[in-house]
């Protein structure tokens, strides 16, 4: 018996081909030849019909929507968004615990020997939200959406740019409540983007950084990771209350919501747009 080529599949795969598709299994090459050909062509007017829907009626990528639903629910929750700088500084990441013999520190795009563009949000958040509650000597909810840099493994999972969403609560929940507020945020923010709860799961892991998280997983891909302080970090950052905190992985997120198993379609590029091939 015959099957695909890997040439083939990869085509399969980029037009999101389905499953039992690639599987198939054929008596000639040019019977698989035929039907290979026969199907790209359906695919091909599948991709062109999304990318059409998309530019007269959508107007936004399903990575923008998401994005999107989930500031709307934060700014429903009082949350205010906050905008900083993608370049930070080599003290900054030292303070996160990420120095020059830490194995994240190889995944950095340094731009100097003392700038690089930032792997995560957490080291401005936590100095924006330190600063807040300093001048208003209140609780703090922020929250911030942008690009951040990693060198990555490219496999399917994972991006060198990619789009974080961070929100954070500082001195806004008794000691002790941290877990159920975070636990909270997690369901709500599922809702809010329509997922029910038994299409996900929160799970428990060991960070690098954080030491313990509580993750969101869908069909076991984490589209997000949760953490709570007091925690040994703060004190490097002049942070001594209690907080709360939520990282979305917005690619990651969308392609789980997709049931896609390519990131790259969903991310920042030329050659695909909101899932689709532009190679058509």
């Amino acid at each position: 018996m015959e099957k695909f080529t890997v040439t083939q599949l990869e085509r399969i795969s980029e037009l999101g081909g389905s499953q039992a598709l690639a599987d198939r299994e054929f008596e000639t090459i040019q019977e698989r030849d035929s039907v290979f050909r026969n199907e790209e062509k359906k695919l091909v007017q599948q991709c062109r019909g999304r990318i059409k829907e998309l530019l007269a009626d959508k107007h936004m990528t399903d990575s923008v929507s998401v994005g999107r639903t989930l500031e709307s629910w934060l700014i429903g929750e009082d949350f205010t968004k906050v905008i900083t700088p993608t370049i930070i500084t080599r003290d900054m990441l030292a303070k996160m615990t990420i120095d020059e013999f830490h194995h994240l520190s190889e995944q950095v795009f340094w731009l100097d020997k003392k700038r690089c563009l930032r792997p995560m949000l957490a080291p401005n958040l936590y100095v924006v939200m330190r600063e807040l509650h300093r001048i208003t000597n209140e609780p703090v909810k922020i929250f911030e959406i942008g690009s951040c840099f990693r060198k990555e493994s490219q496999g399917a999972q994972h991006m060198n740019e990619f789009t974080m969403l961070n929100c954070v609560e500082l001195a806004a929940v008794p000691d002790g409540q941290q877990l159920d507020e975070m636990k909270r945020l997690a369901h709500a923010a599922m809702k809010a983007l329509g997922v029910p709860e038994d299409a996900y799961e929160l799970v428990t892991e060991e960070s690098t950084v954080y030491g313990s998280t509580v993750d969101i997983e869908i069909n076991g891909l984490e589209v997000a990771s949760g953490s709570y302080g007091p925690h040994f970090l703060d004190s490097q950052w002049g942070v001594f209350d209690t907080w709360v905190g939520i990282g979305f992985g917005i690619e990651r997120l969308t392609m789980a919501l997709a049931g896609s198993k390519t990131i790259k379609k969903f991310g920042r590029s030329i050659t695909f747009i909101d899932g689709q091939p532009l190679h058509i």
